[in-house]
């Protein structure tokens, strides 16, 4: 099969076609997927520049990708619920215990795998598990966010930013964001309330008593964001550990979240999908083989959205 693998840790330079993969065998726990789609995220070239390296060392060569949408192949022992041909979508990446996503098959534990949503193409699909799980466990997990609520959202032209601003209006929250100026009407039209130009804006200076704020930008992003919250309110950051000094000065509750992917929090956005509550919105897609320049423009292009691999034709 093919996979677009790496042999080493490094830039894009290292990353490989390899025509001739050996499939994954499916092991108990685990579903064999034809994958479709495969997402694009930041975490994809961070485990390729090795910044996992000690969490999760990789065994080369290491196929890369998490987010996937394709048919289950074959189904392991002890995987209930599951049949062949089956249309599921998840997360297959290596530090997931899967075989990694951007290769024409790959295996996933069953439980960072779900059914996928009825109304989504396989495109979509894979680019929804880590962004949409992402929003989902900050906002109702962490944040506990409900009707009347005040919520900040960081980055909302982004793929998590874009679920997060979504969610939080499905859940009856006020949505303040900053994006760019280029993103502004798109922010509107996902569902802001108040959409902040972060490059000629200073939010802290515009937006006050706050329950909550959503980052997923992280640096000084993150301290000014402190100053939006009122007392007894929550910050929730993709990139940073809860700064126990501004903690106390403000009288907030900081947490660093490490999204986990689980087959409930994907059924949940599988319902919200199927009840087009949640739209997915793709930038670009790239097919298997051109994985280098995807990795490249998740990087360095600022995209809105999602950027998917599109493997095998729908």
């Amino acid at each position: 099969m093919k996979a677009a693998q790496i042999n080493r840790y490094g830039g894009n330079e290292v990353v490989e076609i390899n025509k001739n993969a050996p499939a994954p065998a499916v092991t108990g726990g685990h579903l064999l997927i034809e994958v479709y789609a495969a997402g694009v995220n930041p975490v994809d070239w961070k485990i390729r520049e090795g910044y996992m390296r000690q969490m999760v060392p990789l065994k080369f060569p290491a196929t890369l990708g998490g987010d996937f949408s394709g048919i289950v192949a074959e189904v392991g022992e002890g995987v209930p619920g599951f049949k062949r041909g089956d249309e599921i979508f998840g997360q297959a990446s290596i530090t997931r215990g899967g075989s990694g996503s951007f290769a024409e098959f790959a295996t996933a534990d069953v439980n960072t795998t779900a059914h996928k949503p009825g109304i989504l193409g396989h495109v979509e699909a894979a680019a929804l598990p880590l962004t949409g799980v992402s929003a989902w466990q900050a906002l109702v997990d962490h944040i506990g966010l409900s009707m009347g609520k005040k919520i900040l959202i960081h980055g909302g032209g982004g793929g998590i930013g874009s679920m997060a601003i979504q969610i939080a209006r499905h859940l009856g929250a006020y949505v303040a964001t900053t994006v760019s100026l280029k993103d502004m009407e798109y922010a509107r039209e996902l569902g802001a309330d108040e959409v902040i130009d972060y490059k000629n804006q200073s939010f802290e200076d515009i937006l006050h008593d706050y329950d909550a704020v959503f980052d997923t930008v992280g640096g000084e992003t993150y301290t000014r964001s402190y100053r939006v919250l009122k007392r007894g309110g929550i910050i929730v950051s993709m990139l940073e550990q809860p700064n126990q000094d501004l903690m106390k000065q403000y009288g907030v509750k900081a947490i660093g979240q490490l999204t986990q992917v689980t087959g409930e929090r994907l059924s949940k956005l599988a319902e919200l999908a199927d009840k087009r509550v949640i739209k997915v919105h793709v930038e670009k897609t790239f097919p298997l083989e051109e994985a280098k320049e995807a990795l490249a423009f998740q990087q360095n292009g600022h995209p809105r959205g999602k950027v998917v691999l599109k493997i095998k034709k729908e």
